[in-house]
């Protein structure tokens, strides 16, 4: 073990942490806009105590977001220096338009709409909610834009004298074909996760403390499970898309995704293997013919390029070395990926139908699989971001810098272990004050009924929003 692994390790460990808050936030604003405009075209009460209801759980997850996300970015200048230095010309200005656009929108907003109950019109303050929104979405293309160019660099040229790449085409950058589908499959997949929660603690609420909140909460659990199922409909086609475009711009993450080490055609898809550690032999599969050639090219017939042949054709291009990343890891967090997101859409489905004809779901598994059905989308995207990083070693921006030449030179392993550990135990403080924070809110319920809004200025008669914090 080096600095360079315990770097690595750091940096997988505070991001998948730190993204378990992302897709809540970015998929959970969205909804709890739409509550809020359907109080304002309905004027029910019943959609403003599921607006400040899930706001609550919307404010805890963002605050603790934006958190972890800074104690992410101190690795950078701590055992990156050798990456941010080389990528810097580039990601500058992406990096600035999240900064200064997306986040300006997201928390100016969210504190207009946090303070702004009663004392701004109705309109304007649901366009507050809004606009926070579309401002996490935006943060959210503006970080996967600078992501994608890791993965399939564009719009640059290499300078020379410095030999570092420069931005010469911003506009290249944000319409790269990695980032384009890459933003609607995480946005379904935020979608996903918000659903979920709807789900779980809508059921929870239905089936465990039935009472005066069971209505708004069976309407919030059948909103839950559309959001969900649509959610899935959504990561299945642009999931589809985003396989076919990884193969031409990374052929080696998909031959990795089957542990396909021979060029085939046609290639056959394993849904299951068991076989040597290193991948290369297999003992016993369950293929489904024709599927990889589909995933691949679009053509069940079609040819897809293995690991050994890739090899050959980098070790050429680029010089000595091996450039397969760890075969196991990206072959089962494909599936896992896939598993779990399959899992997730079938319990939103099962949810929907024990809800036929007004039903109340009393299944014990189905509600007990409802309670635990956010950790499903939640365990999805982890996977599906793991694949997506160790898919493109032993690179961190592909086909330019190898990841060992990324980390920081003059830090030692001791000084690497000691940031490890240290934001290794404040996470595990924050996943305490987060689930506990969650549970507490989630579990009181939907707050009283009180008078509505109105848009004179005062503020003696509104449950405001902000007074719960």
């Amino acid at each position: 073990m080096d600095a360079l692994d315990v770097a690595r390790w750091q940096f997988g460990v505070t991001t998948i942490y730190h993204f378990l808050f992302v897709p809540l936030t970015i998929g959970l604003g969205p909804l709890v806009a739409t509550f809020q405009t359907l109080w304002h075209r309905t004027g029910n009460p019943r959609y403003l105590r599921l607006t400040h209801f899930y706001g609550k759980l919307f404010l805890i997850n963002f605050a603790m977001g934006v958190v972890t996300g800074i104690v992410q970015e101190f690795q950078f200048g701590m055992n990156w220096s050798d990456y941010s230095r080389y990528v810097g010309d580039v990601f500058g200005a992406p990096l600035a338009m999240e900064a200064l656009l997306a986040f300006f929108l997201e928390s100016t907003f969210l504190g207009l709409w946090i303070f702004g109950w009663k004392k701004l019109p109705k309109r304007i303050h649901l366009a507050t909610i809004w606009t926070a929104a579309l401002g996490s979405v935006l943060s959210m293309f503006f970080i996967l834009a600078a992501n994608s160019w890791m993965q399939h660099p564009v719009g640059y040229r290499m300078n020379p004298d410095t030999g570092r790449p420069e931005l010469t085409d911003i506009w290249a950058v944000l319409t790269n074909k990695v980032a384009l589908i890459t933003f609607p499959h995480t946005l379904a997949a935020a979608f996903m996760v918000a659903g979920a929660l709807l789900v779980a603690v809508s059921i929870w609420h239905v089936t465990c403390r039935p009472g005066t909140d069971t209505a708004e909460h069976r309407f919030a659990l059948r909103f839950g499970a559309w959001v969900t199922l649509v959610a899935t409909a959504a990561i299945v086609f642009t999931g589809d898309i985003q396989g076919k475009i990884m193969t031409e711009v990374q052929p080696m993450k998909m031959a990795a995704a089957e542990a396909l080490y021979r060029t085939e055609a046609p290639a056959s898809f394993s849904a299951f293997t068991i076989g040597t550690l290193d991948g290369s032999r297999e003992v016993f599969a369950i293929k489904l013919p024709y599927l990889l050639s589909f995933l691949a090219t679009g053509n069940p017939t079609a040819s897809v390029q293995g690991i050994d042949d890739l090899q050959a054709q980098y070790t050429a291009q680029y010089g000595p070395g091996n450039y397969a990343p760890i075969v196991p890891v990206t072959y089962w967090s494909f599936r896992v990926m896939v598993g779990l997101g399959i899992a997730a859409g079938a319990i939103a489905l099962l949810v929907l139908w024990s809800q036929r004809r007004g039903r109340t779901p009393n299944n014990r598994w189905l509600v007990r699989a409802s309670l635990v059905l956010p950790l499903l989308p939640l365990g999805a995207s982890t996977a599906g971001w793991l694949f997506t990083e160790m898919g493109r070693q032993p690179w961190i921006v592909f086909g330019e810098l190898l990841t060992r030449n990324g980390v920081s030179r003059s830090v030692s392993l001791t000084e690497v272990l000691t940031s490890f550990l240290a934001f290794t135990l404040i996470y595990a403080v924050l996943a305490v004050v987060e689930g506990r924070l969650l549970f507490r809110y989630a579990k009181a319920g939907l707050p009283p009924d009180g008078p509505e809004p109105d848009e004179s200025g005062g503020d003696e008669d509104v449950p405001a929003l902000a007074g719960a914090y």
